[in-house]
């Protein structure tokens, strides 16, 4: 009897351990998605008026966030980054390398934004066709950096600048000065950046011609596309402490540039609206000559290596004595 009721109890607690063993475990709670921290630190921006910043347009009429200040003279734009008082800048090129070498490495290359906007002016009525078409000519060329631009070209094409030709950066030292000069037929031959090849068509009382597009001549004879001379920098120390904010920037960025190439109607009032230039008209007919861009990355870098190259080839102090080490270039965030 004591056996057959031990047996019987045996059998339950064996049923009851299966059927327990059926039962659905409760189902674990869906763990979060992990969100990626923002951070909305007010960034301060400085650009310059003219085609260097074109593309920061239409997220200056924006953004709501961060401040924006537009600046003449890109001295005043270095020592602004030199001081704190910009965080991020639109810059030339040479300017920012030679800030990094003067700062010792305390500025960082986020983006090239604008390629080559260099063109050769021509009211004699003679063709010119290639650059050694020039030979035995004066060109009048803005001081700096179109000057070892042009001198570097000339160079590249067999020709020796005083012998060959003779450039003239002296004269109308200011781009704008020779841009007048232009317009009212006292320079027959001289380099322009855009926009203001623009206004001198508009103005000129002579017909004038845009002869040769300088970027199409750097990529023929260097045989890359590297003629850069814009681009965008940070302060090395807020991107080591924001670094989420400089990416979101950079995004808003890229994207208020490419909204510039679609629409030059549209970014053109833009563009006056926030005070970068004051002519919408001109704007609008440069803004597809002006080669604003976004580069980051990998190709940013390539560009702008091999252009700063070339302009210390012609002149040490344009790059600000010596080429930038490798932490100059931003290459986090980007799609390379």
């Amino acid at each position: 009897m004591k056996l057959r009721i031990f047996t019987l109890a045996l059998a339950v607690i064996l049923l009851v351990s299966i059927f327990a063993g059926c039962q659905t475990a409760p189902a674990k709670e869906p763990t979060p998605e992990k969100t990626v921290e923002e951070d909305n630190t007010p960034i301060k921006v400085y650009t310059l008026n003219g085609t260097t910043g074109f593309g920061m347009a239409k997220l200056m009429s924006e953004d709501k966030t961060n401040e924006y200040t537009v600046k003449t003279d890109a001295s005043d734009v270095t020592a602004a980054l030199i001081s704190g008082d910009a965080d991020i800048a639109a810059l030339p090129t040479n300017a920012a390398s030679a800030l990094y070498n003067k700062t010792e490495g305390k500025v960082v290359m986020l983006a090239v934004n604008t390629k080559g906007c260099l063109y050769l002016v021509n009211s004699t009525g003679e063709t010119i066709e290639n650059l050694a078409a020039l030979k035995g000519k004066t060109v009048y060329v803005p001081a700096q950096n179109p000057t070892f631009i042009v001198t570097y070209l000339l160079r590249a094409a067999g020709l020796t600048v005083g012998t060959d030709v003779i450039l003239d950066s002296e004269s109308y030292a200011q781009p704008a000065n020779l841009r007048d000069a232009v317009a009212a037929g006292t320079v027959d031959l001289a380099v322009l950046p855009e926009p203001m090849v623009t206004m001198a068509k508009a103005k000129a009382e002579k017909t004038l011609e845009v002869s040769l597009d300088l970027t199409a001549e750097w990529k023929a004879l260097v045989g890359i596309d590297s003629l850069v001379q814009g681009c965008l920098v940070v302060r090395k120390a807020f991107l080591e402490e924001h670094p989420k904010a400089v990416e979101a920037f950079l995004k808003n960025y890229k994207a208020s540039v490419e909204f510039l190439n679609e629409n030059p109607k549209e970014a053109a009032a833009l563009i006056v609206e926030t005070g970068i230039f004051a002519n919408a008209t001109v704007a609008e007919k440069a803004i597809p000559k002006c080669n604003v861009c976004y580069l980051d990355g990998a190709e940013m870098k390539s560009s702008m290596v091999a252009y700063l190259e070339a302009l210390a080839s012609v002149n040490q102090n344009a790059i600000g004595g010596k080429l930038p080490g490798d932490d100059f270039y931003y290459l986090a965030g980007t799609n390379d």
